[in-house]
C-alpha cells in the first residue's frame, strides 16, 4: 500500500471513529432527555443534568422552571442550592490546609475547641470520617422550630451540639453527621484568620474559575438563582423558608451543572490539592465514608459520590474515576426522587437495563373501602404510619411529618407522587387490614395495623 493510500484510510478511521463517537453522543443525549422529561410530566423532575468522560460532555440540558411565579426556565447558568455537596468542598479545604502546615489531621479538637467535652479523643480525621460520635444536630428537637428559621452563626450551632453525650466512643464506628462538618468549618476559619465562605471562594472557586459558585445570605440577591418546591397532594407549592447561612461548611453552598463540572476536573488534578492528598480523600475509610465523600461499587465500576437535599432542592454528583466519568444532577423540587434518577442515569451510561417512568393512571375508590384502610401502621416503636380518610380522599402522615396524599391506582394500592412511593395493602380476611407495604426506590418497608 502506497503513502497516499495509508494516509487516506487514517483519515477513513479517524471520521468513522469521530461520527461513531458523535452518534453514541447524540443517542445518550437523547435518551437523557427522554428519561428526564418523563420526570418533567409528573412533576418530579425539575433542574439541570450534565454527563461526561474526560473533557467531553456527553449530555447537558436544563429542563423546567427556575421560577413558577414569573415563568422563567432553568438554563445552564440556574443556580441551585447544592446542601451537603458543600461537604465536598469543606474536606478538600481541610486536605489544602494540612498541606499548608496548618494543621493536621491527626490534630484533636481540643486544640482549636479547648474545653469541647471529650475534644483530646476526637480528631480532625474523627470529623472528616463521621467517626467523632458527636450527634447530628439537625435532628435536635430545636432544629426544625428555631435554626432553620433564625439566623445561627456557627458558635451558636456548636453550642447546641457540645454538651451532648457522644453517640459512641470516637473512632469506634460511623454515623452521619452534619455537625461534624460545622465544627471543621469553625476549624477552618480558626486556621486561616478567613470566613469559610471566603477561604472556600479565594482557594477553590476563584483559581477554578467556578464564578456560579458561592455561599448563600439569606438577604443577598443571587442572580439567575432557582426558586425551590415542594409538590403537596399533587399540587406545586413553594418550599419552606430556610437560612441557609446556618449550614456553613455542611451545606451553605450553591452552584450550577457546569461548575460542578469544573470541579470534578480539578480532582483529577493538582490544582486544589496533592496526589497525597487526593488519595486519603478518595479510598474508603470506614463503612464506604472517605473525606467527606461516599464510596461504592455501582455495576462494578468505583462510584465516589455526595448527595444534597435541603429545603426545595435536591443535588448529586456521581464519581468513577477509573472511567473518567461524572454524573451530576441539580433540582429545584424537594420531592424529586434523585437516588431513582441518578441510578437510572448511571445504568443508562454503562448500557444496564433502565426504564422510563410512567404516569400512574388512578381510579375512583368508594368511601368505605378507603376507610377499611384507617388507623396507625407501626413502622418501628414511636413511628407510624397514619393512615386518614378526609373529604373523600386519603392520607398518609408519618409521625412527626406532614400530611401526604394517595392516589388510588388498585383497590389496595395507592401512589404517593412526591415519594415517588407506593403503598400496598394486604388484609387478613375480606374486611380486617392486617398490614401495608411501602415500595419506593427498589425497597420495601411493612408496617403492620396497631389501631
Amino acid at each position: 500500500m502506497n503513502r497516499t493510500k495509508i494516509f487516506f484510510s487514517l483519515l477513513t478511521l479517524i471520521f468513522v471513529g469521530y461520527m461513531n463517537n458523535l452518534y453514541a453522543q447524540e443517542n445518550l443525549q437523547q435518551q437523557t432527555d427522554e428519561y428526564i422529561n418523563a420526570y418533567v410530566k409528573m412533576n418530579l423532575f425539575n433542574g439541570s443534568v450534565l454527563i461526561a468522560k474526560g473533557s467531553e460532555i456527553l449530555a447537558s440540558n436544563a429542563y423546567g422552571l427556575a421560577s413558577y411565579e414569573f415563568c422563567i426556565p432553568n438554563v445552564a447558568e440556574t443556580k441551585f442550592r447544592i446542601g451537603s455537596l458543600t461537604k465536598g468542598f469543606t474536606a478538600v479545604a481541610i486536605m489544602k490546609l494540612s498541606e499548608d502546615h496548618k494543621l493536621s489531621l491527626d490534630d484533636k479538637l481540643s486544640r482549636f475547641i479547648p474545653d469541647y467535652p471529650r475534644g483530646d479523643e476526637i480528631t480532625v480525621k474523627n470529623l472528616l470520617t463521621h467517626t467523632s460520635g458527636i450527634p447530628n444536630h439537625t435532628e435536635f428537637s430545636d432544629y426544625n422550630r428555631d435554626r432553620r428559621v433564625y439566623h445561627y452563626d456557627v458558635t451558636e450551632t456548636i453550642s447546641t451540639v457540645k454538651n451532648k453525650k457522644l453517640d459512641f466512643n470516637p473512632g469506634e464506628k460511623s454515623a452521619y453527621s452534619n455537625s461534624n462538618y460545622i465544627l471543621l468549618g469553625y476549624i477552618i476559619e480558626k486556621v486561616s484568620n478567613m470566613s469559610y465562605e471566603k477561604y472556600i471562594n479565594e482557594n477553590i472557586f476563584q483559581p477554578l474559575k467556578m464564578f456560579n459558585s458561592g455561599f448563600e445570605h439569606p438577604d443577598n440577591i443571587i442572580k439567575n438563582f432557582s426558586g425551590g418546591y415542594i409538590l403537596q397532594n399533587n399540587e406545586l407549592h413553594k418550599s419552606h423558608y430556610r437560612d441557609m447561612s446556618n449550614a456553613q461548611a455542611s451545606g451553605a453552598l450553591y452552584s450550577t451543572v457546569g461548575d460542578l463540572y469544573l470541579w470534578d476536573r480539578a480532582l483529577y488534578s493538582d490544582k486544589i490539592i496533592g496526589e497525597k492528598s487526593r488519595y486519603l480523600l478518595f479510598n474508603e475509610y470506614k463503612n464506604n465514608f472517605t473525606y467527606g465523600w461516599g464510596i461504592v461499587n455501582v455495576y462494578k465500576h468505583k462510584m465516589i459520590a455526595l448527595a444534597g437535599e435541603t429545603d426545595g432542592f435536591r443535588a448529586n454528583i456521581s464519581r468513577f474515576p477509573d472511567d473518567d466519568l461524572c454524573i451530576i444532577v441539580l433540582s429545584n423540587f424537594e420531592h424529586t426522587p434523585l437516588n431513582r434518577i441518578n441510578r437510572e442515569l448511571i445504568a443508562m451510561v454503562f448500557g444496564e437495563k433502565y426504564a422510563i417512568p410512567e404516569i400512574q393512571k388512578t381510579i375512583a375508590l368508594p368511601h368505605e373501602i378507603m376507610q377499611s384502610y384507617e388507623g396507625a401502621y407501626e413502622v418501628s416503636p414511636g413511628f407510624n404510619f397514619n393512615i386518614i380518610v378526609e373529604d373523600k380522599r386519603c392520607f398518609c402522615q408519618p409521625t412527626g411529618q406532614s400530611k401526604l396524599e394517595l392516589f388510588a391506582i388498585a383497590e389496595n394500592e395507592f401512589f404517593i407522587p412526591e415519594a415517588d412511593a407506593i403503598i400496598h395493602f394486604t388484609k387478613k380476611d375480606s374486611s380486617k387490614t392486617e398490614k401495608l407495604i411501602l415500595k419506593q426506590g427498589g425497597g420495601e418497608v411493612a408496617a403492620f395495623k396497631i389501631n
